[in-house]
């Protein structure tokens, strides 16, 4: 990847970490487990999103940095979740142990909880982001997503192409989609370019996923991989093949990519970004 590209993407992750490190409640077992969820490392892919989204439409970027928390927080409280014994039962997310395992079940929920509730206390200053965050993380978003991921495991079919893509637009691309229209949305310009950009990003995103359960190793992803063969369920690499699911991913970065043509050379970190969430190995 160009440096300027991972440069910005260090730049943006260390001001987002450093804002939620002044900013996260602490002084109790609940505040150190949000700590421990949030400030973990990972990418910081969302924040990112937001960040360059802020930066493309004019927007400061110290309006910027509270939405940026704000992802974050919700994205982590989707993984402490997920990693539930009654979700995915995970007991590694990169490479420490789950929130459910370093203290218990009932914590988990609790973190999970303060977190998503967190993440809208961020967002106070600009309403303007509340209800698509909200539309975002629920039940025609992100927890409807993990509803048909939950439901697949038990169904008498596998589920079909359509079915999969469906699934992980709310599932996965919900939150991604919210990233970047959040600049867009705080300068009150159209955020379709950003929509269209970001719809295929999320699914390129969810197919290397996809790829790294098959590819990676788990000292390098930092969670256990192999699980979605072991447990039978479709994904992209199932349905498509390894190098289907990879072409299928190329082709959606290009759609990313054209997505961002109105801005010009503007757009040459959010273009890379695409780029890197197929090349990327976490």
């Amino acid at each position: 990847m160009p440096e300027a590209f991972l440069q910005a993407l260090r730049r943006d992750a260390e001001a987002v970490e450093a804002y939620l490190a002044d900013t996260l409640p602490a002084g109790n077992t609940i505040a150190g487990a949000m700590q421990y969820a949030v400030l973990n490392g990972g990418k910081r892919l969302r924040a990112f999103l937001v960040l360059e989204s802020a930066a493309l439409h004019g927007v400061a970027r110290e309006v910027a940095i509270p939405a940026a928390a704000a992802i974050e927080c919700l994205h982590a409280y989707s993984l402490v979740h997920d990693d539930l014994p009654c979700m995915d039962d995970d007991d590694l997310r990169r490479g420490k142990p789950t929130v459910h395992v370093k203290w218990d079940e009932a914590t988990a929920v609790l973190v999970g909880d303060a977190l998503q509730t967190q993440a809208f206390a961020y967002l106070a200053a600009t309403p303007v982001l509340v209800g698509p965050l909200a539309l975002a993380a629920g039940v025609d978003g992100m927890v409807g997503g993990q509803a048909l991921d939950i439901a697949a495991e038990t169904a008498d079919a596998p589920l079909t192409l359509a079915e999969i893509t469906a699934l992980q637009a709310k599932k996965t691309g919900a939150l991604i989609r919210w990233a970047a229209e959040a600049g867009a949305l705080l300068a009150d310009a159209d955020p379709a370019p950003m929509r269209a950009y970001a719809e295929a990003l999320g699914l390129a995103f969810q197919i290397q996923d996809d790829v790294l359960d098959v590819e990676g190793d788990a000292e390098t992803t930092g969670k256990r991989v192999g699980k979605d063969a072991e447990a039978g369920k479709a994904t992209f690499v199932s349905l498509l093949g390894l190098d289907g699911a990879k072409a299928r991913a190329a082709e959606l970065v290009t759609i990313a990519t054209e997505a961002l043509a109105p801005f010009g050379e503007k757009a040459e970190n959010l273009r890379q970004a695409a780029q890197y969430t197929i090349t990327r190995a976490t």
